[in-house]
């Protein structure tokens, strides 16, 4: 009688480290919200890794035979994308969303009188869209920073019938080497927890999405020392978000500790920092099995404009 009440202990205490475990990698949306908004002046000049990805991302969309009318450019950021979507779909409405009001002005700045785009603060698992209503939803390294079953769930709602979703994100590989050299100083999550790419096709299918598509790309940056991996991590806005990073200042002696232990992954005078990018598409079926009517399921441009008008605050 005793073995059972013993194991049943054990699997008790494993799944309450289990969840302690995620819990410490839960992330503090309101810290992810100020440090792209603190990062909007600076972003442009060190995101040297997510302009070579979004290029890669939307030369994807050569491949795919859709002609949208409206295309939602999901974490917009500073606008790059948004401005290379409106060159790539003249004729689309192209919305700039991103949770940033900072990001969103920096976008508003990259417009001309010829070509604009729409700018939506809102956050991508709130959507402020009508159902159906988006032809085309284009994400670039955003995903990592929200939770994917949500994000999918409203991506799925405001896509049309054979809507496409094409995104990036990143892999578990990512920032292998510093999350290895803190783990070497202390039990604080430094390094957010990001998601393996077959996790993330199966979340795709949870959503809704029909015959996704993945695969990986690895990139590798180089740096003189970790004082410039980190500059560029906060000039970029990724800084650590997680609920389990450790509130203050990291002291002087824990950040020589992490260095040293940094330095083991040197290579020809220059540190790496490996990301693991996962590119992805998506089609949304043809046929919405909750709408009776194809007419229940047609949203106009004017409604849409009307609509963005009436809830764009930046």
């Amino acid at each position: 009688m005793n073995a059972p009440d013993e194991s049943g202990a054990d699997q008790s205490a494993g799944d309450d480290a289990a969840r302690d475990g995620a819990a410490a990698y839960a992330l503090d949306t309101q810290s992810v919200r100020r440090s792209f908004d603190r990062a909007a002046k600076t972003y442009d000049a060190s995101a040297v890794l997510h302009a070579e990805v979004r290029g890669n991302l939307l030369s994807r969309l050569d491949l795919m035979a859709i002609v949208p009318r409206v295309v939602v450019d999901a974490g917009a950021g500073t606008g790059h994308a948004s401005f290379a979507l409106i060159r790539r779909y003249p004729k689309a409405l192209v919305i700039a969303l991103d949770s940033s009001a900072h990001m969103l002005e920096a976008a508003g700045r990259r417009q001309s009188w010829l070509r604009r785009f729409a700018r939506v603060r809102a956050d991508a698992e709130c959507l402020p869209l009508a159902d159906g209503s988006v032809d085309l939803i284009l994400s670039n390294l955003m995903l990592q920073w929200c939770n994917p079953d949500r994000v999918f769930t409203e991506f799925r709602r405001v896509l049309a019938p054979h809507g496409l979703l094409s995104f990036t994100t990143l892999g578990p590989d990512t920032l292998r080497e510093l999350r290895s050299a803190w783990g070497e100083v202390d039990s604080h999550t430094h390094v957010h927890q990001f998601i393996d790419m077959h996790d993330i096709g199966d979340a795709l299918v949870r959503g809704g999405f029909a015959s996704p598509v993945l695969d990986v790309e690895r990139y590798t940056l180089t740096y003189p020392d970790v004082r410039r991996v980190a500059a560029d991590l906060k000039a970029t806005g990724a800084r650590n978000a997680t609920m389990g990073r450790a509130r203050g200042l990291t002291g002087r002696r824990q950040f020589g500790a992490m260095q040293a232990a940094y330095e083991t992954f040197r290579q020809d005078g220059r540190l790496p920092a490996t990301y693991e990018v996962v590119f992805a598409h998506a089609w949304t079926p043809g046929a919405d099995t909750r709408r009776s009517t194809q007419e229940d399921a047609t949203v106009s441009l004017d409604d849409i404009k009307q609509q963005l008008r009436a809830r764009r605050r930046p």
